[in-house]
């Protein structure tokens, strides 16, 4: 990796965007009562960047492909509790989407990091 600090990774300010905003979305509506599901929201929007922190700071490229696969596997599951939260009615349609719409840029950066990193 050209970059030698996880905090110029464009893909890691984008999650750690992403993380601030769910945070924010999550303090309000049915999650100020639902503990449970504001908690996994939370977690996920998380684990995305620390992973990919984690990863940058191995000394490997295999366990920085590692992590990086676990921070876009945490997309997938916080894309799946904001369509969950939002069927519940605890965040709104056009915000989902926009939330959604992000965590899929996330991944889909993530994937092309993995994939330029196993060509070396």
């Amino acid at each position: 990796m050209a970059v030698t600090r996880f905090e110029n990774l464009e893909v890691w300010q984008e999650a750690v965007s992403l993380a601030v905003e769910v945070y924010a979305v999550s303090k309000s509506g049915g999650f100020t009562q639902d503990f449970g599901l504001r908690d996994q929201v939370q977690r996920a929007a998380v684990s995305i960047a620390s992973n990919i922190a984690e990863g940058k700071e191995r000394e490997t490229i295999a366990e920085c492909i590692r992590y990086l696969y676990i921070a876009k596997g945490s997309s997938g599951e916080l894309k799946t509790q904001l369509i969950i939260a939002q069927r519940i009615g605890y965040i709104e349609e056009e915000r989902t989407h926009s939330l959604i719409r992000r965590v899929e840029q996330v991944s889909a950066k993530l994937g092309a990091l993995i994939r330029t990193l196993k060509r070396k």
